[in-house]
């Protein structure tokens, strides 16, 4: 059966540690970490943080009764000025030395999943073709690809609607990609809000692609949490059950209100009884 995580980010400038005993507190098996929010709290950027500090990270994880599951929202700065498609040879260099970076950092932290969204860090300008911008993206994970199956990691390659970014909106664009990365630690993640765009069941999406589904973001259509909209989760449930998911569905939502520990008790209960509704649980 699934195990169920939530983003930390939700919780704001709050110390990790505390953030770690909330989460716990609602239940969940595991926390995803924004890398963003270890810059604010170590004032580094996350690739630079000690093995002491990493070691701190985890233990304050495992000390609430937690695992990590990985980290996302991998390019929000700092650093500055990351991208994985620009025109800038050094820009995706720097931004290739950083993702490796967090490849280590995500293994030594006891995670598994990386979540490559980073709509902006993508997009192409619009003297790029999908081509020449397919080349770049695949050449900038490269390194990441290489440490990250050395170390067990999975880079998930996430399909974002066409609001947020013109670049990888589907499902099928990410197995395009996934294909010409022949590595087997690059898969993809089935993100509830971003497979909205496609017009196509979800059930449909998640059979179709099954093989390269390696995470799954639980939102809302509306990007507040599970039970604060009308997105049905018990017809997603039934389609994980049927493919064998076994792997994280983690909480990730962008409309904080009305508090943290609300979005994060309501969205478990949420999933919860959709899991539970399918027969899913023994």
């Amino acid at each position: 059966m699934p195990r169920f995580a939530i983003c930390n980010e939700t919780w704001g400038d709050l110390p990790l540690a505390e953030t770690c005993r909330r989460i716990a507190a609602a239940g969940y098996d595991g926390v995803e970490i924004a890398p963003f929010t270890l810059a604010k709290e170590f004032g580094k950027p996350a690739n630079q943080l000690t093995p002491a500090e990493r070691q701190q990270i985890r233990h304050d994880a495992e000390s609430a009764g937690l695992r990590i599951a990985g980290l996302h929202w991998l390019l929000v700065p700092p650093p500055e000025g990351l991208h994985l498609t620009a025109d800038d040879d050094s820009q995706r260099q720097r931004t290739a030395v950083y993702l490796q970076g967090l490849s280590n950092l995500c293994a030594d932290l006891g995670g598994t999943i990386l979540v490559l969204g980073s709509p902006k860090q993508r997009s192409l300008t619009p003297d790029i073709s999908e081509e020449v911008g397919s080349a770049r993206f695949l050449e900038t994970i490269g390194p990441c690809l290489e440490t990250s199956e050395k170390r067990g990691v999975t880079l998930c390659l996430e399909p974002l609607g066409p609001d947020e970014t013109n670049f990888m909106n589907t499902l099928a664009s990410a197995r395009r990609l996934i294909t010409q990365a022949d590595s087997p630690a690059c898969r993809t993640i089935f993100d509830v809000k971003a497979a909205a765009t496609e017009n196509i069941p979800f059930a449909h999406l998640i059979a179709e692609h099954s093989d390269i589904i390696a995470h799954v973001h639980a939102n809302d259509v509306n990007r507040r949490g599970p039970g604060f909209g009308d997105t049905d989760f018990a017809p997603i449930f039934t389609a994980l059950d049927q493919i064998g998911y076994d792997r994280w569905v983690s909480v990730e939502v962008f409309d904080y209100t009305p508090d943290p520990d609300t979005i994060a008790r309501v969205s478990l209960e949420t999933l919860r009884a959709a899991e539970k509704s399918q027969g899913a649980l023994s």
